[in-house]
């Protein structure tokens, strides 16, 4: 078992009933057997309502880069308001990596519309800068130059600020502009009320909601390489970009490496890594095991951060010299997230509200669409995440967990050879049989939004993941293999001439769309409150810095509002 997996008594429960129901019949017998009941019961006309109730969200993080395709340098642009306060448009780790939020929506659709209209907004007052449409940055300058983002002089501003100081610190810049999509999903309370009842169990409401959440994590983490698969979109990297460490890649040419059947090097150990994050190992059995690991890696001094300590001269440097600063530090592929009050840490939102909902964190830009993903995507996504959560999910054992990740990494560095084979409960299987077994079974949950929505939108989307399982060529991995051969010698490397041309036609295509002027003055009045609220925050600061992180690290800021 991973460690700290000591659940408290009525999660136990819970975990050893699916567990017993896994020992008593064939797994496959138990999972179609739970995912269809379930299914059944949502579907009835008197339920069916609810399936429509639940929200999706997408957090696409993007460069800023200069024409040429070189990192802008620039400041936030202030057109777009406050990195710190603006709801929708804020950035990420560096002052040149934007991130642009949509609200909470019930359908896809309506999701990938107001990503559009973000992402048109922008354009309006970026200039003659351009959005880079790859996952991967491009040419980097050297480390020193590259901007950490500034959120101001309040002390929550410069807690951000100088967490990122310790992400630098810790995994080098050149790591932290590397960027991706956050899908957020979340099914409706009272969906999970009805199952609740349904099923007789005896937990709370909230521990219940908690539970099934944890359990669509595990699925998720059983299934997530035919995301991998699907929409990796990252073979490839500029050559500048490892800066010395070894790799093992090939070179395509002398300004880019890749591996000739990789889908997400974005989501290898040479995208998001470091050595240190190896020895937190959250339970995914319960959400309390889960806070636990979380807690203790918080907690858990590292001797080469001791080493470095927290101040250099007088200036911040880290926010602790523990193996995480914040839990947020840890990177994985899913989360359990709730939203946290101002100065509360968000393990303790978890603890005291339960989950809320879950941020997929592995979905790769897609070079090939102006705003990074498209509605189809988001559609399928919206099906696997109800297939995991619905799915029947036993406990993982250490040998379970071990071949997940097995599977995920042979899929983001060889996910496109002929004949790739993956282990299911240690028995060997091409990823090709094995997606399709996985597509048959989304299949129920894609025909539930159907039938609730009305269409076919969700077959269509299907329809496609099928011919990409069939024709290995239709994956945005191998379009992007594809589109770089022609441009194999370029100058400065196929990867960044690529990246570069689709930059500058995703920016004709969004600069050319209309907006209406009522969502420009939307954006301009969020814009306008978001400075005014940094300004108040800053302007009604009180106390000193080094206890307000003191306290922030001890727990106490979010008590008086939790």
């Amino acid at each position: 078992m991973p460690k700290h997996c000591a659940c408290p008594e009525g999660w136990k429960l819970e975990n050893q009933n699916r567990q017993h129901e896994h020992t008593a019949r064939p797994a496959s017998h138990v999972a179609h057997e739970a995912l269809d009941r379930r299914l059944a019961l949502i579907m009835q006309p008197k339920h069916r309502a609810l399936l429509g109730e639940g929200l999706s969200g997408i957090e696409r993080e993007t460069l800023r880069v200069e024409g040429s395709g070189a990192l802008a340098l620039t400041p936030h642009p202030h057109a777009l308001g406050s990195a710190l306060t603006n709801e929708e448009i804020t950035t990420d780790y560096s002052e040149s990596l934007l991130e642009f939020i949509t609200p909470p929506q019930r359908d896809a659709a309506d999701v990938i519309a107001r990503l559009d209209e973000i992402h048109q907004f922008a354009y309006r007052k970026l200039g003659a800068e351009l959005l880079w449409s790859d996952s991967m940055p491009p040419a980097l300058p050297p480390e020193a130059v590259i901007p950490i983002a500034e959120y101001g002089t309040s002390h929550i501003g410069k807690l951000k600020h100088v967490y990122r100081r310790g992400l630098a610190l810790r995994y080098g810049k050149p790591m932290q502009c590397i960027a991706g999509i956050h899908y957020n999903f979340s099914l409706a309370e009272p969906l999970w009320a009805l199952l609740r009842e349904h099923e007789g169990a005896t937990q709370s409401a909230r521990d219940y909601q908690s539970t099934r959440y944890v359990a669509l994590i595990r699925n998720f983490r059983r299934y997530s390489w035919l995301l991998m698969y699907l929409f990796g979109a990252s073979p490839v990297l500029h050559a500048e970009f490892l800066r010395g460490r070894e790799h093992g890649l090939d070179a395509f040419d002398d300004g880019t490496l890749g591996l000739p059947y990789a889908t997400s090097l974005r989501m290898s150990d040479l995208g998001y890594q470091n050595s240190a994050q190896s020895e937190v190992s959250p339970c995914y059995d319960c959400l309390p095991s889960y806070i636990d690991a979380l807690t203790q890696a918080v907690s858990q001094p590292h001797p080469a951060y001791e080493a470095l300590g927290t101040q250099r001269d007088g200036e911040w440097i880290q926010l602790s010299t523990n193996l995480l600063q914040i839990e947020n530090e840890f990177y994985a592929t899913i989360r359990p997230k709730r939203v946290a009050y101002s100065g509360e840490r968000p393990v303790q939102a978890l603890a005291r509200r339960g989950v809320q909902y879950v941020e997929v964190r592995c979905i790769d830009i897609d070079p090939f669409q102006p705003v990074g993903i498209d509605v189809d995507t988001a559609r399928f996504i919206d099906a696997f995440l109800l297939f995991c959560a619905l799915e029947d999910s036993p406990s993982c054992s250490a040998a379970e967990n071990r071949e997940n990740r097995d599977n995920f990494a042979h899929v983001v560095k060889e996910g496109r050879k002929p004949g790739r084979v993956l282990h299911r409960g240690g028995e060997a299987i091409t990823l090709a049989d094995w997606a399709e077994v996985l597509l048959d079974r989304i299949d129920r949950a894609a025909a539930a939004f159907d039938a609730q929505r009305g269409g076919a939108h969700y077959a269509h989307t299907m329809s496609l993941q099928r011919a990409k399982v069939r024709d290995v060529s239709l994956t945005p991995s191998a379009r992007v293999m594809a589109a770089l051969e022609p441009l194999r010698g370029t100058k400065g490397g196929a990867f960044q001439a690529f990246a570069l041309a689709q930059s500058q036609r995703h920016a004709q295509t969004l600069r050319e769309m209309p907006l209406d002027a009522s969502v420009v003055e939307h954006f301009e009045a969020l814009a306008r409150k978001s400075l005014d609220a940094q300004a108040e925050l800053e302007r009604t600061q009180a106390g000193d810095f080094d206890a307000f992180v003191a306290d922030y690290l001890a727990g106490t800021l979010g008590a008086a509002t939790a």
